[in-house]
Protein backbone atom coordinates (compact mmCIF):
# COMPACT_ATOMS: atom_id res chain seq x y z
CA UNK A 1 0.00 0.00 0.00
CA UNK A 2 2.87 2.17 0.00
CA UNK A 3 2.72 2.75 -3.91
CA UNK A 4 -0.85 2.62 -4.77
CA UNK A 5 -1.82 3.05 -8.03
CA UNK A 6 -2.85 6.49 -9.07
CA UNK A 7 -6.65 5.09 -9.61
CA UNK A 8 -6.33 4.00 -5.86
CA UNK A 9 -4.65 7.78 -4.61
CA UNK A 10 -7.86 9.22 -6.91
CA UNK A 11 -10.83 6.56 -5.27
CA UNK A 12 -12.32 7.14 -2.03
CA UNK A 13 -15.18 4.20 -1.76
CA UNK A 14 -16.81 5.44 1.11
CA UNK A 15 -20.05 4.03 0.59
CA UNK A 16 -21.90 5.99 3.12
CA UNK A 17 -24.96 7.44 4.39
CA UNK A 18 -25.86 9.55 7.09
CA UNK A 19 -26.69 12.75 7.96
CA UNK A 20 -30.06 14.40 7.23
CA UNK A 21 -32.53 16.02 9.35
CA UNK A 22 -29.93 16.12 12.21
CA UNK A 23 -31.16 18.60 14.60
CA UNK A 24 -32.40 16.50 17.32
CA UNK A 25 -28.88 15.39 17.94
CA UNK A 26 -28.32 18.57 19.77
CA UNK A 27 -29.93 16.25 22.82
CA UNK A 28 -28.05 13.14 22.86
CA UNK A 29 -25.96 12.15 26.19
CA UNK A 30 -22.94 13.55 26.34
CA UNK A 31 -21.71 11.25 29.39
CA UNK A 32 -18.64 9.84 27.37
CA UNK A 33 -14.85 9.02 28.49
CA UNK A 34 -13.23 12.09 25.66
CA UNK A 35 -9.98 10.14 25.84
CA UNK A 36 -8.48 11.04 29.34
CA UNK A 37 -5.70 10.13 29.82
CA UNK A 38 -6.63 7.84 32.57
CA UNK A 39 -8.41 6.03 29.43
CA UNK A 40 -6.00 6.73 26.33
CA UNK A 41 -7.72 4.93 24.28
CA UNK A 42 -10.15 6.45 22.16
CA UNK A 43 -13.59 4.61 22.11
CA UNK A 44 -13.91 5.65 18.06
CA UNK A 45 -17.55 4.71 15.80
CA UNK A 46 -16.51 4.79 11.74
CA UNK A 47 -18.75 6.05 9.54
CA UNK A 48 -17.84 4.83 6.02
CA UNK A 49 -16.95 1.13 5.17
CA UNK A 50 -16.34 1.30 1.71
CA UNK A 51 -12.73 0.81 -0.04
CA UNK A 52 -10.81 3.79 1.77
CA UNK A 53 -13.02 3.29 5.24
CA UNK A 54 -11.70 -0.83 5.70
CA UNK A 55 -8.15 0.97 4.69
CA UNK A 56 -8.15 3.30 7.28
CA UNK A 57 -10.21 1.34 9.99
CA UNK A 58 -6.80 -0.91 10.02
CA UNK A 59 -4.46 2.14 10.50
CA UNK A 60 -6.74 3.39 13.42
CA UNK A 61 -6.80 -0.66 14.91
CA UNK A 62 -2.53 -0.41 14.14
CA UNK A 63 -2.13 2.25 16.11
CA UNK A 64 -3.28 0.62 18.84
CA UNK A 65 -4.95 3.84 20.96
CA UNK A 66 -8.22 3.45 19.48
CA UNK A 67 -11.00 1.16 20.39
CA UNK A 68 -13.65 0.63 17.40
CA UNK A 69 -16.88 0.12 18.83
CA UNK A 70 -19.22 1.11 15.97
CA UNK A 71 -19.07 1.29 12.50
CA UNK A 72 -21.85 2.42 9.95
CA UNK A 73 -22.13 2.30 6.47
CA UNK A 74 -25.56 2.37 3.76
CA UNK A 75 -24.75 -1.29 3.07
CA UNK A 76 -24.48 -4.10 5.67
CA UNK A 77 -22.48 -6.03 3.04
CA UNK A 78 -20.02 -3.06 3.44
CA UNK A 79 -19.72 -3.07 7.34
CA UNK A 80 -19.62 -7.34 7.08
CA UNK A 81 -16.96 -7.08 4.73
CA UNK A 82 -14.48 -4.29 6.32
CA UNK A 83 -15.30 -6.13 10.14
CA UNK A 84 -14.33 -9.26 8.42
CA UNK A 85 -10.67 -7.83 7.35
CA UNK A 86 -9.75 -6.39 10.53
CA UNK A 87 -10.87 -9.63 12.15
CA UNK A 88 -13.24 -7.02 14.68
CA UNK A 89 -16.26 -9.20 16.43
CA UNK A 90 -18.25 -7.55 19.22
CA UNK A 91 -18.81 -3.70 17.45
CA UNK A 92 -22.20 -2.82 16.76
CA UNK A 93 -23.25 -1.82 13.40
CA UNK A 94 -25.85 0.75 11.84
CA UNK A 95 -27.14 1.33 8.55
CA UNK A 96 -29.17 2.93 6.44
CA UNK A 97 -29.13 6.49 5.03
CA UNK A 98 -29.31 7.85 9.09
CA UNK A 99 -26.80 5.21 9.79
CA UNK A 100 -24.28 8.18 11.10
CA UNK A 101 -27.00 9.47 13.37
CA UNK A 102 -28.28 6.63 14.61
CA UNK A 103 -24.66 5.41 15.95
CA UNK A 104 -23.85 8.82 17.50
CA UNK A 105 -27.38 8.58 19.45
CA UNK A 106 -26.45 4.89 20.93
CA UNK A 107 -23.60 6.64 22.46
CA UNK A 108 -20.32 5.22 24.16
CA UNK A 109 -18.28 7.03 21.42
CA UNK A 110 -15.42 9.58 22.23
CA UNK A 111 -14.70 10.10 18.92
CA UNK A 112 -15.95 9.75 15.04
CA UNK A 113 -13.87 8.99 12.18
CA UNK A 114 -16.29 10.13 8.99
CA UNK A 115 -14.77 8.81 5.77
CA UNK A 116 -18.00 9.03 3.82
CA UNK A 117 -19.34 10.46 0.48
CA UNK A 118 -18.58 14.21 0.88
CA UNK A 119 -22.62 14.84 0.71
CA UNK A 120 -22.89 13.60 3.64
CA UNK A 121 -19.85 15.01 5.59
CA UNK A 122 -21.57 18.73 7.06
CA UNK A 123 -24.47 16.84 8.66
CA UNK A 124 -22.35 14.15 10.23
CA UNK A 125 -19.64 16.65 11.37
CA UNK A 126 -22.63 19.07 13.00
CA UNK A 127 -23.88 16.09 14.69
CA UNK A 128 -20.95 14.61 15.82
CA UNK A 129 -19.56 18.24 17.46
CA UNK A 130 -22.98 18.97 18.76
CA UNK A 131 -23.23 14.95 20.65
CA UNK A 132 -19.74 16.11 22.17
CA UNK A 133 -17.42 13.99 19.64
CA UNK A 134 -13.84 14.48 18.18
CA UNK A 135 -14.17 14.28 14.71
CA UNK A 136 -12.04 12.89 12.48
CA UNK A 137 -12.81 13.73 8.81
CA UNK A 138 -12.18 13.04 5.51
CA UNK A 139 -11.19 15.71 2.75
CA UNK A 140 -12.86 17.06 1.06
CA UNK A 141 -15.27 18.51 3.75
CA UNK A 142 -17.93 19.55 1.70
CA UNK A 143 -19.19 19.61 -2.00
CA UNK A 144 -20.81 23.34 -2.15
CA UNK A 145 -20.41 26.65 -0.30
CA UNK A 146 -23.20 26.44 2.53
CA UNK A 147 -21.48 23.14 3.18
CA UNK A 148 -18.26 24.55 3.70
CA UNK A 149 -19.66 27.24 6.25
CA UNK A 150 -21.08 24.62 8.17
CA UNK A 151 -18.02 22.32 8.56
CA UNK A 152 -16.29 25.76 9.23
CA UNK A 153 -19.19 26.46 11.92
CA UNK A 154 -18.85 23.16 13.49
CA UNK A 155 -15.37 23.38 13.30
CA UNK A 156 -15.01 26.40 15.68
CA UNK A 157 -17.82 24.76 18.06
CA UNK A 158 -15.74 22.17 18.42
CA UNK A 159 -12.67 24.42 19.26
CA UNK A 160 -14.68 26.43 21.76
CA UNK A 161 -16.06 23.31 23.41
CA UNK A 162 -12.41 21.65 23.55
CA UNK A 163 -13.25 18.99 21.12
CA UNK A 164 -10.73 17.83 18.66
CA UNK A 165 -11.78 18.50 14.87
CA UNK A 166 -8.96 17.46 12.39
CA UNK A 167 -9.11 17.04 8.60
CA UNK A 168 -7.07 14.74 7.08
CA UNK A 169 -5.14 16.02 4.04
CA UNK A 170 -1.92 13.64 3.36
CA UNK A 171 0.45 16.12 2.10
CA UNK A 172 0.49 18.90 4.71
CA UNK A 173 2.47 16.23 7.48
CA UNK A 174 4.94 15.40 5.03
CA UNK A 175 8.39 16.99 6.24
CA UNK A 176 9.76 17.71 2.74
CA UNK A 177 6.65 19.49 1.84
CA UNK A 178 6.60 21.42 5.34
CA UNK A 179 10.50 22.65 4.93
CA UNK A 180 9.96 23.40 1.43
CA UNK A 181 6.46 25.45 2.02
CA UNK A 182 9.12 27.29 5.26
CA UNK A 183 11.20 28.41 2.59
CA UNK A 184 8.76 29.72 0.17
CA UNK A 185 6.68 31.46 2.88
CA UNK A 186 10.38 32.60 4.68
CA UNK A 187 11.25 34.64 1.03
CA UNK A 188 14.22 32.35 0.47
CA UNK A 189 12.43 31.87 -3.57
CA UNK A 190 12.16 35.59 -3.63
CA UNK A 191 8.92 36.93 -5.09
CA UNK A 192 6.28 34.79 -6.58
CA UNK A 193 5.76 34.98 -10.16
CA UNK A 194 2.99 32.66 -10.85
CA UNK A 195 2.34 28.85 -10.45
CA UNK A 196 1.25 25.64 -12.09
CA UNK A 197 -1.29 22.89 -10.45
CA UNK A 198 -2.00 19.48 -12.35
CA UNK A 199 -3.95 16.55 -11.52
CA UNK A 200 -4.13 13.72 -14.46
CA UNK A 201 -5.07 10.37 -13.67
CA UNK A 202 -6.70 7.71 -15.78
CA UNK A 203 -10.44 7.06 -14.89
CA UNK A 204 -11.58 4.92 -11.92
CA UNK A 205 -13.85 1.68 -12.16
CA UNK A 206 -17.65 1.51 -12.25
CA UNK A 207 -18.24 -0.66 -9.10
CA UNK A 208 -21.48 -1.77 -10.41
CA UNK A 209 -24.16 -1.32 -13.72
CA UNK A 210 -25.85 2.09 -12.94
CA UNK A 211 -28.94 2.73 -13.45
CA UNK A 212 -30.54 3.27 -10.08
CA UNK A 213 -30.07 4.90 -6.55
CA UNK A 214 -27.94 2.74 -4.53
CA UNK A 215 -26.02 2.06 -7.47
CA UNK A 216 -25.35 6.10 -7.43
CA UNK A 217 -24.20 5.57 -3.67
CA UNK A 218 -21.92 2.67 -4.83
CA UNK A 219 -20.50 5.00 -7.85
CA UNK A 220 -20.34 8.58 -5.98
CA UNK A 221 -17.18 9.32 -7.22
CA UNK A 222 -18.82 9.80 -10.26
CA UNK A 223 -21.89 12.11 -9.69
CA UNK A 224 -21.39 15.50 -8.65
CA UNK A 225 -23.72 15.75 -5.69
CA UNK A 226 -22.52 13.17 -3.90
CA UNK A 227 -18.19 13.97 -4.99
CA UNK A 228 -18.69 17.69 -5.60
CA UNK A 229 -16.90 16.39 -8.65
CA UNK A 230 -13.09 15.60 -10.03
CA UNK A 231 -12.59 18.82 -9.19
CA UNK A 232 -13.51 18.86 -5.59
CA UNK A 233 -13.12 15.45 -4.69
CA UNK A 234 -9.85 14.54 -5.86
CA UNK A 235 -8.11 17.27 -7.66
CA UNK A 236 -8.47 18.97 -4.20
CA UNK A 237 -4.91 17.71 -3.43
CA UNK A 238 -3.42 19.60 -6.00
CA UNK A 239 -5.54 22.38 -4.87
CA UNK A 240 -4.32 22.03 -1.57
CA UNK A 241 -1.02 22.49 -1.83
CA UNK A 242 -1.40 25.70 -4.52
CA UNK A 243 -3.55 27.26 -1.90
CA UNK A 244 -0.92 26.35 0.85
CA UNK A 245 1.73 27.91 -1.48
CA UNK A 246 -0.49 31.05 -1.64
CA UNK A 247 -0.15 31.24 2.71
CA UNK A 248 -3.70 30.29 2.26
CA UNK A 249 -5.00 33.65 1.17
CA UNK A 250 -7.93 33.23 -1.14
CA UNK A 251 -7.49 34.00 -4.99
CA UNK A 252 -9.08 37.07 -6.39
CA UNK A 253 -11.36 35.28 -9.14
CA UNK A 254 -11.18 32.66 -11.17
CA UNK A 255 -11.86 32.20 -15.19
CA UNK A 256 -11.73 28.57 -17.22
CA UNK A 257 -13.36 25.86 -18.88
CA UNK A 258 -13.62 22.04 -19.21
CA UNK A 259 -16.51 19.30 -19.71
CA UNK A 260 -17.53 15.79 -19.85
CA UNK A 261 -16.52 14.11 -23.44
CA UNK A 262 -14.34 11.01 -22.75
CA UNK A 263 -15.71 9.10 -19.83
CA UNK A 264 -19.73 9.53 -20.26
CA UNK A 265 -20.90 5.79 -19.70
CA UNK A 266 -21.54 6.66 -15.69
CA UNK A 267 -23.00 9.59 -13.64
CA UNK A 268 -22.35 13.45 -14.24
CA UNK A 269 -19.17 14.55 -13.44
CA UNK A 270 -16.64 16.02 -15.35
CA UNK A 271 -13.85 14.25 -16.72
CA UNK A 272 -11.13 17.42 -17.13
CA UNK A 273 -10.80 20.90 -15.85
CA UNK A 274 -8.80 23.65 -16.85
CA UNK A 275 -8.60 27.13 -14.95
CA UNK A 276 -6.87 30.38 -14.32
CA UNK A 277 -6.64 31.50 -10.56
CA UNK A 278 -5.57 35.42 -10.03
CA UNK A 279 -4.00 35.79 -6.44
CA UNK A 280 -3.49 39.59 -5.37
CA UNK A 281 -0.58 41.34 -6.97
CA UNK A 282 -1.39 39.98 -10.35
CA UNK A 283 -0.21 36.13 -9.39
CA UNK A 284 -1.58 33.64 -11.47
CA UNK A 285 -2.00 30.06 -11.11
CA UNK A 286 -2.86 27.47 -13.78
CA UNK A 287 -4.56 24.76 -12.95
CA UNK A 288 -5.64 21.17 -14.97
CA UNK A 289 -7.07 17.95 -14.16
CA UNK A 290 -8.32 15.04 -16.31
CA UNK A 291 -9.56 11.66 -15.30
CA UNK A 292 -9.39 9.38 -18.61
CA UNK A 293 -7.34 7.45 -20.26
CA UNK A 294 -4.06 9.89 -21.76
CA UNK A 295 -2.52 6.80 -23.38
CA UNK A 296 0.49 6.65 -21.57
CA UNK A 297 1.49 10.07 -21.32
CA UNK A 298 2.59 10.65 -17.69
CA UNK A 299 0.12 11.66 -15.30
CA UNK A 300 0.35 12.81 -11.58
CA UNK A 301 -0.38 15.81 -8.68
CA UNK A 302 1.97 18.07 -9.34
CA UNK A 303 2.65 21.37 -8.20
CA UNK A 304 5.03 24.38 -9.62
CA UNK A 305 5.88 27.63 -8.14
CA UNK A 306 8.25 29.78 -9.75
CA UNK A 307 9.58 33.03 -7.93
CA UNK A 308 12.00 35.59 -8.72
CA UNK A 309 15.33 33.54 -7.29
CA UNK A 310 14.11 29.87 -7.76
CA UNK A 311 11.49 27.26 -8.21
CA UNK A 312 9.52 24.84 -5.95
CA UNK A 313 8.63 21.08 -7.74
CA UNK A 314 6.62 18.63 -5.93
CA UNK A 315 4.92 15.59 -6.84
CA UNK A 316 2.48 14.17 -4.36
CA UNK A 317 4.20 10.44 -4.37
CA UNK A 318 7.03 11.66 -5.83
CA UNK A 319 9.61 14.45 -5.45
CA UNK A 320 9.74 17.48 -3.46
CA UNK A 321 12.66 20.08 -4.02
CA UNK A 322 13.62 23.87 -4.66
CA UNK A 323 15.76 24.55 -7.35
CA UNK A 324 18.04 27.56 -7.20
CA UNK A 325 21.14 29.09 -6.92
CA UNK A 326 23.53 28.95 -3.92
CA UNK A 327 21.41 28.39 -0.17
CA UNK A 328 18.56 28.56 -2.33
CA UNK A 329 18.84 25.28 -3.89
CA UNK A 330 16.67 22.44 -1.57
CA UNK A 331 17.24 18.98 -2.40
CA UNK A 332 14.00 17.67 0.06
CA UNK A 333 13.44 14.02 -1.08
CA UNK A 334 11.20 11.32 -2.50
CA UNK A 335 7.57 10.79 -0.61
CA UNK A 336 6.93 7.61 -2.10
CA UNK A 337 4.77 6.37 0.62
CA UNK A 338 2.96 10.06 1.34
CA UNK A 339 -0.97 8.27 0.99
CA UNK A 340 -0.08 5.66 3.87
CA UNK A 341 2.08 7.68 6.02
CA UNK A 342 -0.16 10.79 5.35
CA UNK A 343 -2.86 9.19 7.19
CA UNK A 344 -0.90 7.68 10.53
CA UNK A 345 0.69 10.94 10.68
CA UNK A 346 -2.77 12.06 10.85
CA UNK A 347 -3.95 9.06 13.24
CA UNK A 348 -1.38 9.71 15.33
CA UNK A 349 -1.85 13.48 16.02
CA UNK A 350 -5.03 12.95 16.65
CA UNK A 351 -4.83 10.68 19.32
CA UNK A 352 -1.93 12.94 20.85
CA UNK A 353 -4.64 15.91 20.88
CA UNK A 354 -7.37 14.09 22.37
CA UNK A 355 -5.19 13.00 25.12
CA UNK A 356 -3.51 16.55 25.24
CA UNK A 357 -7.34 18.28 24.91
CA UNK A 358 -5.38 20.31 22.35
CA UNK A 359 -8.41 21.62 20.26
CA UNK A 360 -6.43 24.54 18.49
CA UNK A 361 -7.83 22.70 15.23
CA UNK A 362 -5.01 23.76 12.84
CA UNK A 363 -6.33 22.22 9.98
CA UNK A 364 -10.18 23.66 9.65
CA UNK A 365 -9.62 26.65 8.16
CA UNK A 366 -6.59 25.96 5.46
CA UNK A 367 -9.06 23.14 4.38
CA UNK A 368 -12.06 25.15 4.52
CA UNK A 369 -10.60 27.59 2.21
CA UNK A 370 -8.95 25.17 -0.62
CA UNK A 371 -12.61 23.52 -0.57
CA UNK A 372 -13.62 26.58 -1.20
CA UNK A 373 -10.74 27.08 -3.89
CA UNK A 374 -11.86 23.77 -5.61
CA UNK A 375 -15.73 24.79 -5.87
CA UNK A 376 -14.77 28.19 -7.13
CA UNK A 377 -12.76 26.67 -10.22
CA UNK A 378 -15.72 24.33 -10.58
CA UNK A 379 -18.35 26.97 -10.51
CA UNK A 380 -16.10 29.34 -12.96
CA UNK A 381 -16.10 26.41 -15.72
CA UNK A 382 -19.56 25.11 -15.31
CA UNK A 383 -20.87 28.51 -15.44
CA UNK A 384 -18.40 29.39 -18.53
CA UNK A 385 -18.13 33.10 -16.68
CA UNK A 386 -15.34 34.77 -14.02
CA UNK A 387 -15.79 34.13 -10.50
CA UNK A 388 -14.69 36.33 -7.77
CA UNK A 389 -13.91 35.21 -4.03
CA UNK A 390 -16.69 37.97 -2.81
CA UNK A 391 -18.60 36.53 -4.79
CA UNK A 392 -18.15 32.76 -4.19
CA UNK A 393 -18.87 32.69 -0.53
CA UNK A 394 -21.82 34.81 -0.64
CA UNK A 395 -23.15 31.71 -2.64
CA UNK A 396 -26.54 29.78 -1.32
CA UNK A 397 -26.40 27.54 -3.82
CA UNK A 398 -26.62 23.74 -2.64
CA UNK A 399 -26.23 20.46 -4.45
CA UNK A 400 -28.86 17.93 -4.35
CA UNK A 401 -28.99 14.34 -4.45
CA UNK A 402 -32.58 12.92 -4.87
CA UNK A 403 -31.82 9.99 -3.14
CA UNK A 404 -35.70 8.95 -2.93
CA UNK A 405 -36.26 5.52 -1.94
CA UNK A 406 -33.24 4.44 -0.11
CA UNK A 407 -33.01 2.94 3.21
CA UNK A 408 -33.39 6.25 6.09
Amino acid sequence: MNSPSHSELSRRHFITQAGLGLAAVSTLSRAVAQGSTANSRIRLGLVGCGGRGQWILDLFLAHGGYEVVSVADYFQSRIDEGLAKSKLTGVRTFTGLHCAQKMIAAGGLDAVAIISPPYFHPAQAQAAVEAGLHVYLAKPVAVDVPGCHSIAESGKNARRKGQIFLVDFQTRTNEFYIEALRRLHSGEMGDVCFGEATYHADRLAIKVPPGTTEARLHNWVFDQALSGDIIVEQNIHAIDVMSWTMKDSPPVRCTGTGGRRVRIDVGDAWDHYALAYEYPNQVGVTFSSRQFNAHGEPGGINNRVFGTKGVLSTKYGGQVMIRGAGDVFYRGGATNAIYKEGAVANIKAFHERVLRKDAANVTLEPSVTSNLVAIMGRTAAQEKRTVTWSELIASKKKLQADLTGLQA
